[in-house]
């Protein structure tokens, strides 16, 4: 017997995100081929040439899941992490999806709203932007990555650095804090874990310019895409091995926390929202702020938008990149009668959400 344990509200609030997921899929796989077709076939998975006038990358798209496969598996095959592939399949089991159950797999991403250079990294999507230099007559690109990052009370430092040191094969010299945790276990810990299989930094760590922080590999591959470290970046094997023969000495690392990002992609404003890291009220001050983001994106013509809708993408915050609509023309009075939006009249004029558009 299956027991139901969400109220009628909340029953139609997720079976209407789910309807509304598979209708954005379906209008997708009509213009999937276009949106893809300035991706190399032989680019991996999260490689994308780097949009001009645009803040919009990748394609949502589904698969079926193979007999033995998990939802773990099909995240590492397909560029997620833990946290993603389960937002986006949220009825589905992590471990038996069952053979031929359709999967969600959210690849659009908007790019965080910071200098494209070097690497960046988003701890509220838990992801990893590289943007290398490219020689003249190359296509420049974006690559993004799922990572791991540093759990409650091991915070990843925030602000800018570089990367300073890569290194083959690390050993790993647990800090004062295993230390710690192993004594009071009665256990004691190593002075060093030699490289192998053991070693939880994996074959290969770039180091930062943070004193004691690293990109790097792991043993446990499960949590990528979770907050499992104890500061660190953490990578799939691959995807270290990969960066590590591509990222020199020097390059700029900035290291954000933004749980709202919001662009333009063909004229139209895009709001992509995740559960901030830290409880917040997710209110007024996010609304502001995913507004102030847009208008720093553009300039030209004013341009009023669907307050409704963009408070309903912040709240569901489900990393969907959703293009905000037009705000429908208001009725006489209605300013007066909403009162539940408060003083976001004050602030922005009504229901309208009024910023500029980009120049074309």
């Amino acid at each position: 017997m299956t027991i139901d344990t969400d109220g009628p509200g909340r029953r139609g609030g997720r079976q209407a995100r789910r309807w509304l997921r598979a209708a954005v899929l379906l209008l997708a796989a009509g213009s999937a081929p276009l949106l893809a077709a300035g991706v190399p076939a032989d680019w991996p998975k999260g490689h994308y040439p780097l949009p001009e006038g645009s803040d919009l990358i990748g394609q949502d798209y589904t698969v079926e899941a193979g007999a033995e496969e998990t939802l773990l598996d099909l995240a590492r095959e397909h560029n997620l992490g833990y946290e993603e592939i389960r937002r986006a399949n949220p009825d589905l089991s992590v471990w038996m999806p069952g053979e031929d159950t359709e999967v969600v797999i959210p690849a659009q991403r908007l790019l965080p709203p910071v200098p494209r250079e070097g690497i960046v990294i988003n701890l509220a999507e838990l992801r990893l932007y590289y943007y290398p230099e490219v020689e003249e007559g190359e296509v420049p690109r974006v690559e993004t990555y799922p990572i791991g990052i540093g759990r409650e009370g091991f915070d990843t430092p925030l602000g800018k650095t570089e990367t300073t040191m890569r290194i083959e094969n690390p050993a790993w010299y647990p800090p004062e804090s295993v230390r710690q945790e192993a004594a009071a276990r009665g256990e004691q810990a190593p002075a060093v874990v030699p490289p192998g299989p053991d070693n939880p930094l994996g074959d290969y760590a770039i180091l930062l310019g943070f004193d004691g922080y690293l990109i790097h590999g792991t043993n446990r591959p499960d949590g990528i895409g979770m907050r499992a470290s104890r500061g660190c970046i953490r990578l799939f094997p691959e995807d270290i091995e990969s960066l590590f023969a591509r990222v020199p000495v020097g390059t700029p690392v900035h290291i954000i926390n933004r749980p709202i990002k919001a662009g333009w992609h063909e004229g139209a404003p895009y709001v992509q929202a995740y559960r901030p890291l830290e409880a917040q009220e997710n209110g007024m001050a996010q609304l502001l702020e995913a507004l102030t983001l847009l208008s720093q994106s553009a300039a030209g013509e004013s341009m009023a938008l669907d307050y409704r809708q963009l408070r309903g993408v912040l709240d569901a915050a489900d990393g969907q990149a959703v293009a905000i609509r037009p705000a429908p023309a208001p009725a006489p009075g209605v300013a007066e009668a909403e009162s539940e939006a408060g003083g976001l009249y004050e602030h922005l004029g009504g229901q309208q959400a009024v910023l500029a558009a980009p120049e074309v």
